[in-house]
């Protein structure tokens, strides 16, 4: 396990990792808002060949653009990070696969829950991205092409774009690969 972008607080426990994100923290490029920031916080192994991770999370999400989630990552311009996104008092479904230029999809989590379990697997050239709200039903959110690359960085993932900072906590983070 490695950190991307060590954040100044954070701490593990038994299964367990909870986050303070550094305020101005994000992971983006480019599309619409032509910038690129590359400064938000990964947490996890690097892994080879196709595999499934899992993790539970919530957060103390309070300003616009807070998130928290799982990162798959080959460089800074070839990524995806899922999770949650909180757009206007409202938390999102939220993953972003980037290839030079990052994109954007997001559910509305309506009523928010407490905590989402996330869900995501690997195979071959394709990432599917699943969410739960209560740990045993996912529902798939996102499909898409990410990189050919055999390893990536699969990591716990947590930013805060335009806030102070928030804390998020991460349960049960595990990384499956294929047999």
């Amino acid at each position: 396990m490695r950190w991307l972008n060590e954040p100044v607080r954070w701490q593990a426990d038994g299964d367990g990792l909870t986050v303070t994100a550094n305020p101005k923290t994000d992971f983006w490029r480019v599309t619409r808002h032509a910038f690129i920031n590359d400064n938000g916080h990964s947490y996890g192994p690097d892994v080879t060949g196709d595999f499934t991770a899992d993790v539970r999370f919530s957060a103390d999400y309070a300003t616009l653009y807070d998130q928290a989630g799982l990162m798959l990552r080959v460089s800074e311009t070839v990524w995806l990070k899922c999770g949650v996104e909180y757009v206007d008092g409202v938390q999102y479904a939220s993953a972003v696969v980037t290839r030079d230029f990052s994109d954007w999809s997001v559910v509305p989590l309506d009523p928010s829950p407490a905590a989402l379990w996330l869900r995501v697997q690997r195979i071959g050239t394709a990432v599917e991205v699943s969410v739960s709200t209560d740990g045993s039903a996912y529902s798939m959110i996102r499909q898409a092409y990410l990189t050919d690359a055999p390893t990536l960085h699969v990591g716990m993932m947590v930013a805060a774009p335009t806030g102070t900072g928030f804390e998020a906590r991460f349960t049960g983070f595990t990384v499956r690969t294929a047999e």
